[in-house]
């Protein structure tokens, strides 16, 4: 069902913890499965990510989706980690079952998260990015009953 990949992050998992005085911090979560990612940023002043950390709770899917985006995005500028998709994280992972690609959709939004707010406490825009929503599945209601 899962790859060795993601055994592998799910179990070993990379870049777990916290960073006090982060730069930028994302919580996400899926209220449908009740996982919830937290994303922490070190970001210097050329904009490089020099360190960053995840905090999960959830299926090992969402564990092992956390780990993988954060070594994604370490040691990147702000642009390169924007590129970070969902698509990106279940490659880099060998794939994920279908009823777990929300998983790397959470991973997506936590980077993106992350960096909203590293960009709100530095009064910067960061091209492309878009308000993060606190739930991935935000919206979908309006969407369905337009149809």
């Amino acid at each position: 069902m899962y790859t060795e990949k993601v055994m592998d992050h799910f179990q070993h998992p990379r870049n777990m913890g916290e960073i006090e005085g982060a730069s930028g911090i994302g919580t996400v979560g899926n209220a449908k499965c009740g996982d919830i990612m937290r994303i922490y940023l070190d970001i210097d002043k050329e904009g490089i990510i020099q360190d960053v950390k995840f905090k999960t709770f959830g299926c090992g899917a969402a564990v092992a989706t956390s780990s993988m985006a954060t070594e994604l995005v370490k040691g990147k500028n702000i642009q390169e980690a924007m590129k970070v998709t969902n698509q990106a994280v279940m490659e880099a992972l060998d794939g994920l079952p279908p009823v777990k690609v929300h998983c790397s959709l959470l991973a997506e939004e936590a980077i993106h998260a992350a960096l909203w707010d590293y960009a709100e406490k530095n009064g910067i825009q960061i091209e492309g990015l878009e308000k993060p929503k606190s739930d991935i599945h935000e919206g979908e209601e309006e969407e369905e009953e337009e149809y």
